[in-house]
């Protein structure tokens, strides 16, 4: 009898099409699905042009434009500048030469790639995902294992459908209660974050579990799995449930008919076996988590939003004390000040992390009839196209409007700042995003993260702000 598996090597097992080392550490590894973008891939399809080889199966590939586009209001197929331009050209001549289906700045799907894929139902239980952006991860909301990989990975993929892959090891993630009032999955995963640190889950593929996972909805499990990656994690996974299931039916590139019955047949066998060995367990408790904020320039650099800029003083190491102090001095904090008591001059809702109708339906719960305050500038940019018509459907663009917010077309827009979208030196900004670099949103930039209804609650206040404060 064969020893019990994880669910993440059950999916490895199940992709793997040749062992290239005695132990099977390193494989060949099979990939169902991959989305491209204009950012990562010019180098990649260069490289299958220069040596005249040819997409193998581009059914199973989508290009979406999602980094480098604008996102004013009014959509235009103009790239903010040159080069943005350039990469969007090429990308289209090379989906157009390889028979890739694209999603180009104007098609009535646009978005952030991974908002999209899901949304359309072409990610699916079972899967393996690799494409040229970290935040992959994303996918294992779903039971699909997916990862990021670099420019040469993307090339081989693209000729072959398989990738050079070294196994990681599984690691277990129980969450457990019910969540507070005003606490999120976002809330969970910087909780995650801030604990183990940015290299935390370093070589490690985590599998999500316990009875707040089973609650939460399948966006919130994909704010989760996307996240992960900001704890060294090269996958994150949540066996498929009924809510998964539910999800996905009717979706437009979901399976239909008979094939729709034999894969929720399938995907309902897929979860870790009894007994299963992780090389590690953590264990997160709901109730203990508050809304949290990064107070400097790493995800795990976290704390709740009651809590106070911490000391580097008190860091356990040299390197750690190092850090700290370099981030406080680049946020512009001192150590010992309430959190709630910094001003900001940007609020941000969008990115892949937290720009899905979910997100928008809770920072309009927070907006509606309220104003933001004096001085600060708020954004919110859909993860899709389809995601803001749903919003107006909704009249949520209505309520962001009357707050003050701009509302904005899709893309990756201010997360990463490779648009017009960026904040000027020493702005600060509330921000719904994954990552809070130096520089990320703008040289000279200063981010903090948090959920999209802390975003909002913080561009009424002005300030950083408990969102439970504005349960009224």
């Amino acid at each position: 009898m064969s020893p019990p598996r994880t669910l993440y090597d059950k999916l490895v097992d199940d992709h793997t099409v040749a062992r290239l080392d005695e132990d099977g550490a390193t494989v060949l590894l099979y990939i169902d699905r991959s989305v491209l973008n204009e950012y990562t891939s010019p180098q990649a399809f260069t490289g299958l042009r220069d040596a005249g080889r040819k997409v193998w199966r581009p059914e199973r590939l989508l290009g979406v434009v999602d980094h480098v586009n604008g996102t004013a209001p009014v959509r235009t197929d103009q790239m903010p500048d040159a080069g943005g331009a350039g990469q969007v050209a090429y990308f289209g001549r090379n989906c157009r030469d390889f028979g890739i289906e694209l999603f180009d700045i104007l098609h009535p799907n646009q978005g952030i790639e991974h908002v999209v894929a899901p949304e359309l139902g072409l990610i699916l239980p079972g899967m393996v995902v690799a494409a040229g952006d970290s935040h992959t991860t994303t996918y294992g909301a779903f039971g699909a294992l997916g990862f990021g990989i670099g420019t040469s990975d993307i090339e081989h993929m693209l000729a072959t459908a398989t990738v050079v892959y070294r196994r990681l090891k599984p690691m277990k993630v129980e969450v457990t209660g019910r969540l507070p009032t005003g606490v999120t999955a976002k809330d969970v995963v910087m909780a995650l974050i801030s604990r183990i640190g940015a290299d935390g889950a370093t070589g490690c593929a985590i599998e999500f579990c316990g009875d707040t996972m089973e609650a939460l909805s399948v966006e919130g499990r994909m704010t989760l799995c996307n996240m992960a990656v900001e704890c060294g994690a090269r996958g994150a996974l949540a066996a498929p449930d009924e809510r998964v299931i539910t999800y996905l039916s009717g979706l437009p590139r979901a399976p239909k008919g008979a094939m729709w019955d034999a894969a929720v047949a399938a995907w309902r066998g897929l979860k870790p076996d009894p007994g299963a060995v992780y090389a590690r367990h953590e264990v997160l408790r709901a109730e203990e988590i508050e809304p949290m904020v990064t107070w400097g320039t790493s995800p795990d650099q976290a704390a709740s939003v009651l809590g106070r800029v911490p000391d580097p003083a008190a860091e356990a190491t040299p390197s750690r004390r190092r850090d700290a102090a370099r981030a406080l001095e680049y946020m512009g904090l001192e150590p010992g000040a309430r959190l709630e008591s910094v001003r900001i001059d940007r609020a941000f809702i969008g990115s892949c992390t937290n720009a899905r109708i979910e997100d928008l339906r809770d920072a309009a719960a927070v907006l509606r009839g309220r104003r933001v305050a004096e001085g600060v500038r708020a954004m919110v940019v859909p993860g899709s196209t389809s995601v803001r018509r749903q919003a107006e459907v909704e009249g949520l663009d209505q309520v962001f409007i009357a707050a003050g917010f701009e509302w904005r077309q899709s893309g990756c827009s201010m997360c990463l700042a490779m648009n017009d979208d960026v904040l000027a030196p020493g702005e600060r900004c509330a921000s719904s995003t994954n990552r809070n670099f130096e520089g990320r949103q703008g040289a000279g930039g200063r981010t903090h993260l948090m959920s999209p209804a802390m975003v909002a609650a913080a561009a009424v206040r002005g300030r950083l702000t408990d969102v439970r404060r504005m349960e009224d």
